[in-house]
């Protein structure tokens, strides 16, 4: 008796490591805003992102990757719920004095996959509210937000953190949220360039990669002027950092045993922080990296998707890969798996954008439709003037950049820049750089109203809460 009890407790313990052999472990890399300008992969022969490269030689290159908003916590708390920021409640930058956080009775990734039988941890930055909704089984470190001291601007010491993590028994889901490569604090540097986290006694273990002004590329959104120049070469140098922590986290996947195992995900949560990019929803705020090497896909490494994806898509990619996509009940984004694996096409035509806050301060709701080649941005409020972030309003660029008295920033009228109509329509295959707005145009009316219907349902769909902004009847305040 004993020992057909004994061969049953075997079998059972056998299928059990069998079936956890069968779940991948997840990796989500995430930076603090890079943008597609600064990675190797992505066609940058200036900077040097050697590992990150390599991610993109072994897995799938996405090109049409976006963020549904360019903002820091609204980014990640869409990544990590597979849900709108106005919809999970993250409205704005969830620092103290703005108290912005995800409504309480929402369930996030790490939730979810600890219910599942994954082991959680993260290491990094959070810059996410409240710690019962976003909760992981591990901690690695504390998770401040743009803190100069914080292990964060430390990628390497962020990857040895995860050593004891990783080399654990049991499948499991690591977020790895670098500072790198977002503007060091304070802003306000001019004339000198701002660090970006670069310091001159360096990091552990990093080597420091410095580069010329000279040398870099100036995306076609920035004016190419010697300030910022000077500041793309200081990003660059934190993207490198950043680039070599990412390689310490493959040595010890590799180390262990769980590189051929896992699952790695890197991208970006929103883009440049230079005017222009960050806090808009314009292609150079919310076109971002995105590489996934899948081990059981590697035969095919190299690929690269022109598919439309959303940072909505993140969440139920993970718990497909998790056998877990039954559990995740609102989420409402596409899994990538069979797309990643078998070239399966993504059944969508268009993906959607939602910003309403940076800092509480800076209130100014946006709503977008993009589809293969139009996007279209609803400004409801365009009353306002389109407020700027104080990481951008004080850079080194944009404070050159006023005293060179032009009236053009890139192309683009800086009255337009801060004074923009409801609606914007951009032809993306014609006007990458959108910078001609078709909404008034009478040839693309009936493609305008088409987009604002499908704009519409979608906010309907979201229960967004600023539809009530757009249903609002006038109120006759002398009989109030």
């Amino acid at each position: 008796m004993r020992a057909a009890i004994s061969f049953l407790s075997f079998i059972i313990i056998a299928l059990s490591t069998a079936h956890a052999a069968d779940r991948p472990n997840v990796v989500l890399i995430v930076a603090d805003d890079h943008g597609l300008d600064a990675i190797g992969a992505y066609g940058n022969k200036a900077v040097q992102t050697p590992n990150l490269d390599r991610l993109a030689a072994e897995g799938v290159r996405f090109t049409n990757a976006h963020a549904t908003v360019s903002s820091c916590s609204p980014s990640r708390s869409v990544l990590l719920t597979g849900m709108q920021s106005h919809s999970n409640g993250m409205y704005g930058l969830q620092h103290w004095e703005h108290h912005f956080s995800s409504f309480d009775d929402i369930k996030s990734l790490p939730v979810m996959l600890t219910n599942h039988g994954y082991r959680t941890g993260r290491v990094g930055k959070v810059h996410l509210a409240p710690d019962a909704v976003y909760k992981f089984d591990s901690s690695l470190s504390e998770g401040p937000a743009n803190d100069m001291a914080s292990v964060a601007r430390s990628p390497i010491e962020m990857a040895e953190l995860s050593e004891g993590f990783i080399a654990a028994d049991g499948p499991f889901f690591l977020y790895f949220a670098t500072d790198d490569p977002h503007r060091a604090f304070p802003f306000d540097t001019y004339p000198a360039p701002n660090s970006f986290g670069n310091r001159d006694e360096g990091y552990p273990g990093v080597t420091h990669v410095a580069y010329n002004p000279e040398d870099v590329t100036v995306p076609s959104f920035l004016p190419d002027i010697p300030a910022v120049r000077a500041e793309l070469a200081q990003y660059y140098t934190s993207v490198s950092r950043l680039d070599q922590g990412v390689g310490a986290l493959l040595s010890i996947l590799e180390k262990h045993g769980k590189l051929d195992n896992t699952v790695i995900i890197y991208l970006s949560d929103n883009g440049i922080a230079f005017p222009g990019a960050k806090t808009t929803l314009y292609q150079s705020g919310i076109n971002l990296p995105l590489i996934i090497r899948d081990p059981e896909s590697r035969r095919n490494g190299g690929d690269v998707s022109d598919a439309l994806v959303s940072w909505i898509d993140i969440t139920p990619t993970i718990l497909d890969y998790a056998g877990a996509s039954d559990i995740g009940e609102m989420v409402s984004g596409l899994s990538l798996k069979q797309h990643i694996q078998k070239g399966r096409k993504l059944r969508r035509s268009a993906i959607f954008g939602s910003h309403t806050f940076h800092e509480i301060h800076m209130y100014y709701p946006m709503r977008m439709i993009r589809t293969k080649r139009y996007k279209l941005i609803h400004n409801i409020e365009s009353a306002l003037d389109f407020p700027m972030a104080l990481d951008l309003e004080q850079s080194s660029s944009w404070q050159a950049f006023l005293r060179t008295g032009k009236d053009q920033y890139a192309g683009r009228f800086m009255k337009d820049f801060f004074e923009r109509p409801e609606f914007e329509l951009f032809d993306l295959a014609e006007d990458p750089k959108e910078l001609k707005n078709l909404a008034g145009d009478p040839e693309y009316r009936e493609l305008l109203e088409e987009l604002r219907a499908e704009l519409r349902k979608f906010m309907v769909e979201t229960k967004d809460p600023w539809l009530l902004a757009l249903d609002e009847q006038p109120v006759d305040r002398k009989h109030n």
